[in-house]
This record gives structure tokens, sequence and C-alpha cells, in this order.
């Protein structure tokens, strides 16, 4: 294979022959900063550039609108800086200009436009005809330049694209980026200006201009594997490994440490709702944390335990939940757990309910911290804690919910979770679905008619938990916020602490030891 390390190597035939197949350009040209070898284009790579600068009797290119979507690691990013390379140096003319957009401006400038500075680098062609800056490289002889752009669609105004790059479209969900989409249309003052979209799939019901695109594409007639061409567009989507190296055990890989959804949309490259069921759709998975030789876990004032409470006085259930960390596995544990149903004639009585159940564990375990939900709880929080609880506000806000639900979520996939066995928990659990956000996956319910209380507050509860994992899981110095007996007559004589308690326990613990084994106290 020829290796061109100069310009003055490329005579006017061989711009020809490049310019009729781009792919003999990119590999006998361009270096991989990577192994520092010439690029080989894989067969949906090499078909997709071929059509891709295919041009009409008029000099105009045939497809104005370009996607190539492919599963994740198929090295999309790198791909379309090579085609921006190509087409500006084989079809661009003086002043060609290439944008790279993306979500933002430090997305656009870490990915596409950072894979063109690294090529530029490493080929010998190309490292003495560029200038790089930090959001900009320059072509002198020909004053084409390659653009990261901010997504500023008031910007681009008036801009005059050779190629602009959109890459994963499938975060373009405003309607600023819609805007910015509609500014960098290809313009008809130069022959060569078109779009190139290098994404994988979204979710159904956002991104609706990536959705509407791939509708567009399925209509075109098959042109290649995978390949569809027509009415001003070329359309590549994959759904098979098309790199060598997404094997099979790096699928398997990704099978057991991705989500359902998040799998299909990456991984298939399917899109997907942005609800899941938030275990998967695997109940397995909830199973295998299920220990059925395990109940509630008896009455143990050394053993701090964290509570979520999630509360509703008329339509929703409220449910308590209590688990301790075990700090030498790295285990949350289910310590205990209640359930209240009000009904529409019948409100619930916090008082003889949520107050008497915390009361209870308060006696019967080191009750470390209390969340709990200030919608409909603020008396009786205020109540518990001039009694000497560790009650906290928990507001369900969507960074508080995300973080609770992402945590348990890791919990059950990790297996960091131990449970008891109990149907109506895992009912709740089989109902619950996860709504993906920015900061991770959320708690939610498919419908009013199914109740998830008991998993919300189970995800407080391993919340506060972790969040305090630093204290000893065992500890003879529970935490005593002058503890008091929650229903003593206050004219007798103060009760001992739980700390005093648990050493009296640990006494008797050693007296009867002793006592079984014939030894003397």
């Amino acid at each position: 294979m020829t290796r061109i390390r100069s310009l003055d190597q490329i005579d006017s035939r061989m711009l020809v022959r490049y310019r009729n197949d781009p792919a003999a350009f990119i590999e006998e040209c361009l270096i991989s900063p990577y192994d520092g070898e010439p690029y080989k284009l894989n067969a949906s790579e090499r078909a997709f550039i071929a059509l891709a600068f295919q041009r009409d009797d008029d000099g105009r290119l045939k497809y104005p609108l370009l996607v190539y979507s492919a599963i994740k690691k198929s090295r999309k990013t790198e791909f379309s800086a090579l085609f921006t390379i190509a087409l500006l140096l084989l079809l661009g003319d003086r002043y060609a200009e290439g944008f790279f957009v993306a979500n933002d401006e430090a997305q656009a400038i870490n990915r596409g436009f950072t894979a063109c500075c690294r090529i530029c680098e490493a080929s010998p062609l190309l490292v003495s005809e560029t200038e790089i800056y930090q959001d900009k490289i320059l072509f002198p002889a020909t004053q084409s330049q390659i653009s990261a752009i901010p997504s500023n669609y008031a910007g681009q105004a008036g801009g005059h694209p050779t190629v602009s790059v959109f890459s994963e479209l499938w975060g373009f969900s405003t309607p600023r980026f819609s805007r910015l989409w509609d500014e960098l249309v290809p313009v008809p003052t130069r022959k060569i200006s078109c779009r190139l979209v290098e994404t994988h799939a979204g979710f159904e019901g956002e991104g609706q201009l990536l959705h509407s695109i791939y509708q567009r594409g399925l209509q075109l007639p098959e042109v290649g594997t995978d390949l569809r061409a027509g009415d001003g567009m070329l359309f590549f989507w994959s759904h098979s490994p098309i790199c060598p190296w997404q094997t099979a055990k790096w699928f398997q890989q990704m099978r057991r440490e991705l989500p359902v959804n998040q799998y299909l949309r990456m991984i298939e490259n399917r899109f997907v709702t942005s609800e899941a069921s938030f275990i998967g759709g695997d109940m397995a998975k909830w199973d295998r944390c299920v220990d059925h030789s395990l109940g509630h876990v008896p009455p143990d004032v050394t053993l701090p335990v964290w509570v979520g409470v999630d509360a509703s006085f008329k339509f929703d259930q409220t449910a308590i939940v209590a688990v301790t960390f075990n700090s030498s596995r790295q285990q949350v544990r289910l310590v205990t757990h209640r359930v209240y149903q009000p009904t529409p004639d019948r409100t619930l009585d916090f008082e003889a309910t949520i107050e008497a159940t915390l009361k209870d564990l308060a006696r019967r375990f080191n009750v470390r911290k209390i969340l709990f939900d200030p919608w409909q709880m603020q008396s009786t929080a205020q109540r518990l804690l001039k009694a000497g609880l560790p009650i906290e506000e928990f507001p369900q806000s969507s960074p508080n919910l995300t973080a609770a639900s992402q945590n348990l979520f890791d919990l059950i996939q990790s297996q960091s979770i131990v449970l008891y066995p109990d149907q109506q928990l895992r009912l709740a659990v089989s109902r619950a679905i996860a709504v993906e956000t920015p900061r991770g996956w959320r708690i939610s319910k498919q419908s009013a008619a199914f109740k998830i209380d008991v998993v919300v507050a189970l995800a407080m509860a391993c919340h506060a938990a972790v969040q305090g994992q630093d204290a000893s899981s065992y500890t003879l110095a529970p935490f005593d916020p002058g503890f008091i007996d929650l229903d003593a007559d206050p004219a007798a004589a103060p009760p001992p602490t739980a700390a005093q308690r648990a050493s009296e326990n640990a006494a008797s613990y050693i007296r009867a030891f002793c006592a079984a084994n014939g030894l003397l106290v």
C-alpha cells in the first residue's frame, strides 16, 4: 500500500482517484494516533463513505443528510473525524468549513474535534499543513477550517458549512437544539454541503428530532447491509457488531452490567422508553438477595439501624422500613418493615401507627437516622424530634429520589443487600419501574393502582445506611441523643440509657457464655 507523507505526492490523477475512492485516501494518507498505523476501514465504513461522496450531474452531493448509527464502541466518533477531514481535503473548496456539534461545547471539543486534532498530529501528510488551536484546526493552503461550536443556534445564523457533524443526536431534546439543527442546514451556495449524524438510538418520546429522522430512513430502499439511500438521505443503522473488538465476551459483560433498556439502546442500538422495570424485568436478581433462613431481626439495642418512612394520610400506603449496614461484609440488611393501608373513608392515625412504630424501633434498636418525606409528616416529626429520635427531612425531590433509587438499584445488582422473604415487598418491587434521568434511575410506578411506597421507604433507608456506613455496624456505645423512655411517666426515675442497656446485655451474654461452658464468673 502506498504511504502518502506529503501533499506534494498527490498529483491530479491521484486526486481524481481519491475523490472517487475516499476510503483509499483514508487508508493511504491518514494515520491512527493510537497505534501509529494507517487506518483500515471496515466493510460498513467503506460502503457508507463510498456513497456519501457521490455527486450528481451538477457536482452536488447526492445525499446532503448522512446518518451513521451503530452500536456502542463502533468508533463512530473517530469515523466522523476521518470523514470530515477527507471531505474537506478532497471535495471542499477554499474557505471550506467543518463544524462539530454536540449536546454542549465541551462534548464537541472532547469527542469529534479532539479526534480530528489527534489524526492531524499523527498523519505526516497533515502535521505540517495544519495549525491546531483549542477549538479550531486551520488548513492555511485553502483557508479551510474545522471547528467545535457551542450549542448556540443564534451564533450560527448565516453560516456556510461544508459539513456539520452532530454527535449523539438522541440528546438533542430541547427547542434550542432543534433550532441549531435548522440553522446548520446544508446551504445552496456550496455544491459540497451536508450534515452528518453519528449516534446510537435514544428514547421514544424524547429527542423527537432523531426519531423522526430514523422513521424517515426506514422508508428508504436498501442499497447494502443495514444501508438505505434515497430522497437526499444516506442512512446506515446497524444492530450488529461491525468491529472486531465487539466480541461475544464483551456482549455478555454488557448484558450483565447494564439495565435491560440501556443494553437495548446502547448495545443493540434500538429505541426504548425511558421507563423500565426497576430491576431490569428480572425478579431473579431480587430473589438472589433473599435469604429464606432469615426473618425480622429480633431486638438488639446495640444494632444500629437506619429508617425510611414514606407516609400518606388517605390514598397511598404508609411504609416504614429499617435496615442495618454490615461494614465487614459491605452489605445492607433488611431489619424489619411495616406497611399501613388507609382507606378513602378512614384516614391514617399517624400517632397510633407511624409514631408508635418509630418509638418501638427506638426501644428495640440503636436508631441512627430516620429519613421522612416532609409533605405530610411535619407535626409528627416535630414530636418525635422532641422525644429524642434522630429524624431528618428527605424531600421527594428529583435529586433525592434519584440518589436513593440508584443506590438501591446498585445494591440489588451487586447483591449487596440481604433480605428476608416477604411477598408483599416482592410484589411492590415487581411493580416498580425505573425512570432514567441525567443523574441516574428514579423509582416510579406503572399505575396509580400499584403500591410501591414500601420500595421508596426501603430506598430511603438504604440510602441513609450507606451514607452512614463509616459508623461501626456493631458497637457497644450506640448513638444516644439523651434517650428517654418515650412512654414513661415524667415523674418516675429516669430509665437506663441505650448505652447502659447495651452494657447490661453484654454482661448478661458473658455470664450466660461462662455458665454454659463451666467457667467461673
